[in-house]
């Protein structure tokens, strides 16, 4: 008797764990966006396939890179001595490490190093899709915008780009803090400026909603975390030529060929190449910065000087405050397109991979506009377009700057709405 009861009992409980199962992938599959999201997953895991198999790979920066792992794996720790046949390696710390990695699981060939590549590639746009599903800004059927770009399969499995990596890392960071994983976002994003400089542009931003989101304490353990990974990754350079290691990984003031740019070729090259031209730009962009912080992403606390002397005054840390509170999700991912693309239109140069650091948002910063789904499209499309155009031109990078412009116009006059869940400070520790 007590064996039927027994076996009655788990037969019970076996049919409540599937009629759960059949509700969740029920209700998983009724929500468009993850539909379409999967699908996109499959199809373009195909089209990356074919990519690999059938279109002839394009030796740019490969090469290179495996000299200037081989000499790191070789014992050499001054970064001056580490080049290729494109230059000195100016890339930080963790580039190394990911293409030692790399070296090593690939023997150096680029054929195995492409099917490495086209993985990464799908995991990215995993993340990516996530972070779109996650929030709602997008219709469902937009998400094959994401998917569309010939430059950025490029970018991915036929020049196998440091760009690749440092971007995944990015996306998975967002990712993180979107679920309340402050801190592990925080060492991933320091992981992915770690193998390059470019994912610095969301910090601005980034450290606004930290603010927001955390306590004051909250901030500094991020932070702390985020540089000790610095200080870890480059400590056998940091211990033996420091100098040379922080002024050339960390070099603000290249000055990049303007054969290569794709965005200020219609720009004479010696207003290029100038100091001037390149001051001009960082007050630009930190104007832009400013007034988006003060107008946009800090309006609703009353201003971005306001929102910072409430956060960092004595009292704010010494007693009650209204934060942390819950962030939307879209007010996070937001801020950090947008401070993110403030720093792209201000970039002196633009060389074909750094499409890849903010294609992907594109859909969403187009979205947020008040343009219409018929010109959010064609904007869309005119960006593909400038970066197919190699060598880029007067015309195409003229082009770019002006469809640049009109996505900031279109953020400018989007509404700024109420970027926390609710008014109430939110009692929840953040993870």
């Amino acid at each position: 008797m007590a064996v039927k009861n027994s076996t009655s009992a788990h037969a019970k409980r076996s049919r409540k764990k599937a009629a759960a199962s059949s509700s969740l992938i029920h209700k998983f599959m009724k929500n468009p966006k993850t539909t379409m999201a999967l699908a996109l997953l499959i199809i373009d895991s195909l089209l990356v396939s074919f990519i690999i198999a059938y279109v002839p790979y394009t030796k740019i920066d490969w090469d290179a890179y495996m000299s200037q792992v081989s000499g790191f794996l070789g014992g050499e720790r001054d970064y001056k001595n580490l080049k290729g046949d494109t230059g000195p390696l100016v890339y930080p710390a963790g580039f190394l490490y990911v293409y030692s990695a790399i070296q090593y699981v690939t023997g150096g060939q680029v054929f195995p190093a492409q099917i490495l590549f086209g993985i990464l590639y799908i995991i990215n746009l995993g993340i990516v899709l996530l972070i779109y599903v996650k929030t709602d800004v997008l219709p469902w059927w937009a998400l094959i915008l994401l998917c569309l770009s010939k430059r950025v399969h490029s970018i991915f499995v036929l020049r196998l780009f440091n760009d690749c990596f440092a971007m995944t890392l990015l996306h998975a960071a967002m990712g993180s803090i979107l679920f309340g994983w402050w801190h592990l976002g925080l060492i991933i994003f320091s992981a992915a400026v770690s193998i390059k400089m470019n994912v610095l542009l969301y910090a601005p931003s980034l450290f606004i909603l930290m603010l927001k989101a955390m306590s004051i304490s909250g901030v500094i353990s991020a932070l702390a975390g985020a540089a000790l990974v610095q200080i870890v990754l480059g400590l056998p350079f940091l211990l033996s030529f420091p100098i040379e290691y922080i002024s050339r990984a960390f070099n603000l003031g290249r000055v990049f060929i303007h054969f290569w740019s794709v965005n200020f070729k219609f720009v004479p090259e010696p207003i290029f190449v100038s100091k001037e031209f390149a001051v001009s730009l960082l007050i630009a962009h930190l104007v832009l910065l400013v007034v988006f912080a003060h107008y946009k992403w800090c309006k609703h606390e009353g201003g971005l000087f306001k929102f910072l002397r409430s956060r960092i005054s004595f009292c704010s840390i010494t007693s009650g405050s209204a934060w942390p509170k819950t962030l939307k999700k879209e007010h996070i991912v937001t801020t950090m397109f947008v401070g993110n693309f403030i720093g792209i239109i201000c970039a002196r140069s633009l060389h074909y991979q750094f499409y890849s650091w903010y294609f992907y948002s594109l859909p969403h910063l187009l979205w947020i506009t008040p343009f219409p789904t018929l010109l959010r499209v064609l904007i869309f499309v005119g960006i593909e377009l400038c970066w197919k155009v190699f060598p880029s031109n007067l015309y195409s990078s003229l082009l770019l700057l002006c469809l640049h412009l009109l996505i900031l116009c279109g953020l400018w006059y989007s509404m700024a709405e109420n970027p926390y869940e609710s008014d109430k400070s939110d009692s929840r520790k953040v993870k």
